[in-house]
This record gives structure tokens, C-alpha cells and sequence, in this order.
């Protein structure tokens, strides 16, 4: 088995190289209709990826028998390219349809061939010399003092394209820099910028929940974050832990945020304070899907808090407006079942020697107490070899 640069895993089958990397690229796609036989044929059009996140669809005008993993020459302009089929069948519509892209109105490329040996040696030619190509391309755009990261580097499959992704802040005028970089490598060049958050996801790594970054793996389209995000889910607004590696707020701030709005849809407002006979209640923090509010009586410091209930709260806020103070802030339904509210204040827990092991007490007996019994062990083992 050959092994690549891009983490594919080559092997010839039936006389042709086919891609065995079990899905573990970035962005890979689940067929769970694959062992539907009436799918197969449904459409001829085939997702192909490239490199890192990059994909396409094109159409099998050639009727070619194609599976997932099988490395095939596409249409490029110029030239061809190579690459891997993701998905095939009736997945390749829900794709399409997700993505929003018509099949009836778009003119996909076109797909030529399965790759012969002597396009994968080309292929692997081409990607041999992308690192020392971006070392080299920022070198270049530096001596142009230009304001730009260029952050990968990617060869067409018959070494005549190169593409360079770079991130700018601003409008970078690069028409200098593209002739350089032609002067230099002899290939077509494409500059494509990229936002921090794809940079991400090409390079890829592990998140702080330990698993892959959202970007490489399932990602395919950003949308915005704010820090909105955080506060409806009473998160802690520290950015060291809401940001992600791309120094960008974190994608999976918004997974959970639907969910958390329509909890709140029925929350009062948490500014309103509660008047009761021992003071007035300030709103500290808020449990969402246990609707709980904890309030103190005292407003800058969250101590002493009590729970009550959203509903609870609501009657209190009513009871305000008619005048009414209460002194009752739990409903007496729930008011004796200490395990359906409660709170535990974690502060102090994270101690880094609270695991050590404590040191046992054992007696210091002296040297000169145990003597005697290993003077007396002495005595007789001499015995004995007499």
C-alpha cells in the first residue's frame, strides 16, 4: 500500500488505483443510501474532493462504473485535474440540493477518465513541491511588502495550475506578485482568499472538547457568531475560551442556540427586581432548561442565592404590580423536594492538591532499637555454619 501526501491511501484494484482512506478525510459525507441498489443510477453527476476542503461536482458523461474512492481525471481549465470520488447516487442530489445548486441549470465539468499509474506519478510530482512552493511564494510577497498571509499552497493534477490561498485584512493589489510567482514556477496562478475561519479548516486540529475542529470535518458553510451566542447560554464571556483556534469566536456557539431561545421565549425579564418582605431580590444567574432564576439581595455579588422557579417569579412580578410582597419565594408544591432545586458553587473545588495523598504517621524507630534482633539473626546463622 502507497501512502501519499494528503493522507490518501492508494491501492491498484481491478487494474485501476483507488483511494482507501475509510473516511477519514476532512468533510467527509455519510452514504446511508449505498445499499440501496435503485439509487445507483439515479443521477450522473459525482462529488470529487481535492485538497483539504475543496470539492466539486461533475458529470459522468462517459458512463464510467464509478465508486466512492475511485481517483479520477476531471475537466480543468486549463488542462486536467485529479481526484478522489466522495459520493455517488441519490446522495449526490440531497448534496446538490443542500448546497442550492440547480443540476438542470449548471453545466458541470466533465469527468474523463479513472486515473491511469502515470497520472498518479504526475499527481504526486505536483504535490511533492506545494510546501517548498508557499515557503517560497511568501518569501516573495514579502520583498513586495504586501499585507498578506499566504497559507496553502495547491497544484493542479497536471502541474500546469497552482492555486495560492492567502488571508488579507484588506484590498491586496497582487497583479506584481502573480507575474513574479509565473517568472518562478512556470504555471498558471489563481489567488483565492480565504477568511481565517477556512484557514482553519484547511489546516485542521483539535478543539478544546478534544475532538476535530467543526471547520475540518462537517462544516461546509460559515455563518457569523456573536457574542449574543454566549450570553443567551449563560456562558462566561472569557474570549481564551470562546475562541477557536482561528482567534474567532467558536462555530459550536451556535449549535445549541435555537434551542436555548425558545427555552427563554417564556422567561420574564431578568432586569425586573422582586420587592419582598426582606428585601429586594436582584437577579443573579439563570438555569434554562430547569427554569430556574437565582436571585440575592445583594446586587453587585452573587451570595446567598435562592432558587425559584420561573413561574414563581412570574407570580411575584404580578404580585408586584398590584402592591403585593411576598415572603414565600418557593411554590409549597416543590417546596419540600430539596433535590428538585439546588446549586453548587464549584469555587475552591480546583484545587491542584486535592488529590495528593496525605503522608501516614509511621513511629521513627532508631537504628539502636532494632539492633538486638539482627545481632541475635547474626549469632545464629553463625551457629548454624559451625
Amino acid at each position: 500500500m502507497n501512502s501519499c501526501s494528503r493522507n490518501y491511501h492508494i491501492r491498484e484494484e481491478s487494474g485501476y488505483l483507488v483511494c482507501k482512506d475509510k473516511g477519514c478525510h476532512k468533510l467527509n459525507v455519510f452514504d446511508w443510501m449505498k445499499d440501496l441498489p435503485e439509487t445507483k443510477s439515479i443521477t450522473d453527476i459525482v462529488e470529487v474532493r481535492f485538497k483539504n476542503t475543496r470539492k466539486g461536482y461533475y458529470r459522468n458523461i462517459n458512463r464510467i462504473q464509478l465508486k466512492t474512492g475511485d481517483i479520477v481525471a476531471v475537466e480543468a481549465a486549463p488542462g486536467h485535474d485529479i481526484g478522489i470520488i466522495t459520493t455517488t447516487g441519490a446522495l449526490v442530489v440531497h448534496q446538490l440540493k443542500k448546497s442550492g445548486i440547480e443540476s438542470s441549470a449548471n453545466e458541470f465539468k466533465k469527468i474523463y477518465r479513472k486515473a491511469k499509474p502515470a497520472d498518479i506519478e504526475k499527481w504526486k510530482e505536483a504535490m511533492s513541491h506545494e510546501y517548498s512552493t508557499m515557503l517560497r511564494a511568501r518569501q516573495i510577497a514579502n520583498s513586495l511588502n504586501l499585507e498578506m498571509k499566504i497559507g496553502d499552497v495547491e497544484y493542479q493534477g497536471d502541474k500546469t495550475k497552482a492555486i495560492f490561498y492567502y488571508i488579507a485584512d484588506e484590498r491586496v493589489d497582487f497583479r506584481e506578485l502573480i507575474k513574479l510567482l509565473a517568472e518562478e514556477f512556470d504555471v498558471r496562478i489563481e489567488m483565492r482568499q480565504i477568511g481565517a475561519r477556512q484557514e482553519a479548516g484547511r489546516i485542521g486540529g483539535i478543539g478544546s472538547c478534544g475532538r476535530e475542529i467543526c471547520c475540518s470535518t462537517h462544516i461546509s458553510n460559515f455563518i457569523s457568531v456573536s457574542t449574543n451566542a454566549a450570553r443567551y447560554q449563560e456562558l462566561s464571556l472569557n474570549p481564551q475560551k470562546l475562541a477557536g483556534q482561528c482567534s474567532k469566536l467558536k462555530c459550536c456557539l451556535n449549535f445549541e442556540l435555537d434551542s436555548y431561545l425558545d427555552a427563554r421565549q417564556s422567561f420574564p425579564d431578568t432586569s425586573i427586581p422582586l420587592e419582598t418582605t426582606k428585601g429586594t431580590l436582584f437577579h443573579q444567574k439563570t438555569d434554562i432548561y430547569k427554569r430556574i432564576f437565582w436571585y440575592s439581595f445583594e446586587k453587585e455579588t452573587a451570595i446567598n442565592l435562592i432558587p425559584i422557579p420561573v413561574e414563581r417569579v412570574l407570580e411575584i412580578i404580578e404580585m408586584n404590580k398590584n402592591g403585593i410582597k411576598t415572603d414565600q419565594f418557593i411554590p409549597e408544591t416543590i417546596s419540600g423536594d430539596s433535590d428538585e432545586l439546588s446549586y453548587t458553587n464549584a469555587a475552591g473545588q480546583e484545587s491542584v492538591t486535592r488529590f495528593d495523598d496525605k503522608k501516614k504517621y509511621r513511629p521513627n524507630i532508631s537504628r539502636k532499637d532494632a539492633a538486638p534482633s539482627l545481632k541475635l539473626k547474626s549469632v545464629r546463622d553463625k551457629n548454624a555454619k559451625d
